[in-house]
């Protein structure tokens, strides 16, 4: 990549010099595009969260860590809320699943969605009203089930027709009406990475609308008259900017409630266009904001049911990335700085492909900046590399930061909020880092630190 272009990409460069070496009113205009809004740089040049330096972060809690701006993560929470009123928003668990977020989720009147067992406990735990939970997934267990139906979950999303079968049965031998949803493949293949386009043919999730298997499916449960059918699910992919492809999903989904009506005389109350909006993890990233979204997707629903003359269903979507992604940044420590052969400088941090994955498993891009500090370096294009045992151990692929960048050195990396805790391991038996919440000037820690001994007893040979 070229200077320029690794400029423009990651957004720490522009007319007037590297962040680093400008003023911190200057530097804090460009914050709010890829950090939490709480987050600016001090007189010394290091990042405040919540009105905390991230020096003082690093002393009492270690790194690397999460670090989660509550009050942006609110905000943003509320910014959904407001935007669908009328509609019903409901935070997708699996981008960060935690107790304390669960509570702030449900302090904020949003709904919840799990996508497991798992999830469900944590959900349940936390206290969110098992009414207001939806249940996802393509591989249900019956123990999965039986927990939801027994817990009382609002809805649960079939996914199969093997997990219609255990569902109508579960339900018909205890003796309960479980409220359902169908989840439908619309064939859109959204603008994103392959293995996150969810709603094209070729693939796990749901039920085909094209080959008549999703109307087989709602038919059977109005046959059967054991579960409640509230309505239909689309989920179309991940990291969506293109509003296009809801608007597709939007109308291939009513043609499907139109159909229901024509041949089955029934009328579904609910319709679910899940959610996958994109959030900025570099400054080429141009994500919409929660009224652009509404406004697009509430008019195509009303527009395509006026001219098929159905009444309008109460509409649902599923932000999680988009609520706790851009709320949460990881914070590292430099351990070696190494330059190979005038090609790039390698900086490696204290974490990895553990605590994000997301690089080497998606191609991902992330930004950084030098967190701890002011620099009057000039800059460097560098790529941040993690301490394990792979070569393809890549947090950020390519960032320019000050060229006297040296161990000890904080390293922050903004965008991390969604599918970064989730999706972290032990590989090479490394202990997860901690999730830190800091709100008013005050940190907490929301999940603990692993440690060595957490690791070991489990190993019980």
């Amino acid at each position: 990549m070229r200077a320029h272009e690794a400029g423009a990409l990651h957004g720490d460069l522009g007319a007037r010099g590297p962040a680093w070496l400008r003023t911190p009113a200057d530097v804090n205009a460009l914050l709010p595009n890829l950090w939490p809004h709480g987050v600016v740089r001090g007189d010394g040049g290091a990042l405040q969260v919540g009105g905390v330096d991230v020096r003082d972060l690093a002393a009492e809690f270690g790194t690397p860590a999460y670090v989660l701006d509550e009050t942006d993560f609110r905000s943003r929470c509320r910014d959904f809320r407001d935007a669908f009123a009328g509609a019903a928003v409901f935070y997708a668990a699996k981008a960060f699943c935690a107790k304390a977020v669960i509570r702030i989720v449900a302090e904020e009147g949003l709904n919840l969605d799990v996508c497991t067992g798992g999830e469900l406990a944590v959900a349940l735990t936390a206290g969110m009203p098992a009414e207001r939970i939806k249940m996802h997934g393509n591989n249900k267990s019956m123990a999965e089930l039986s927990r939801a139906a027994d817990a009382g979950v609002g809805w649960i999303v079939v996914d199969s027709f093997d997990e219609l079968e255990r569902l109508t049965e579960l339900a018909r031998n205890r003796g309960v009406r479980q409220r359902v949803m169908v989840r439908v493949t619309v064939g859109v293949e959204a603008h994103t990475h392959e293995f996150i386009a969810t709603a094209h043919e070729d693939q796990k999730f749901g039920f085909s609308l094209a080959s008549g298997a999703a109307f087989d499916a709602v038919a059977r449960i109005f046959h059967e008259g054991v579960l409640e059918l509230a309505g239909l699910h689309s989920h179309i992919g991940s990291q969506i900017f293109d509003t296009s492809g809801f608007e597709v999903s939007a109308r291939r989904v009513l043609s499907l409630q139109d159909a229901v009506r024509t041949e089955l005389g029934v009328d579904l109350p609910e319709l679910d266009l899940g959610g996958g909006f994109g959030i900025a993890y570099t400054s080429q990233d141009d994500p919409s904001t929660p009224g652009d979204l509404a406004g697009r997707m509430l008019k195509i629903v009303e527009q395509e049911c006026a001219g098929r003359q159905l009444p309008v269903p109460h509409l649902s979507v599923e932000p999680g990335r988009a609520l706790v992604g851009p709320a949460m940044f990881t914070l590292y420590e430099v351990g070696t700085v190494k330059d190979v052969d005038g090609i790039r400088t390698y900086v490696s941090i204290d974490g990895g492909m553990s605590d994000n994955i997301r690089t080497a498993l998606y191609d991902a891009s992330f930004s950084a900046t030098l967190a701890g500090r002011a620099s009057v370096a000039e800059p460097m294009l560098a790529r941040v590399v993690g301490k394990h045992c792979e070569a393809g151990d890549v947090v950020v692929k390519d960032e320019f930061l000050p060229a006297d960048v040296k161990p000890g050195d904080l390293i922050a990396v903004p965008g991390t909020g969604a599918y970064c805790r989730s999706m972290a391991s032990n590989y090479n038996h490394v202990p997860r880092p901690p999730v830190i919440a800091v709100v008013d000037g005050a940190a907490r820690v929301i999940v603990r630190r692993e440690t060595e001994n957490d690791l070991l007893a489990l190993d019980v040979g």
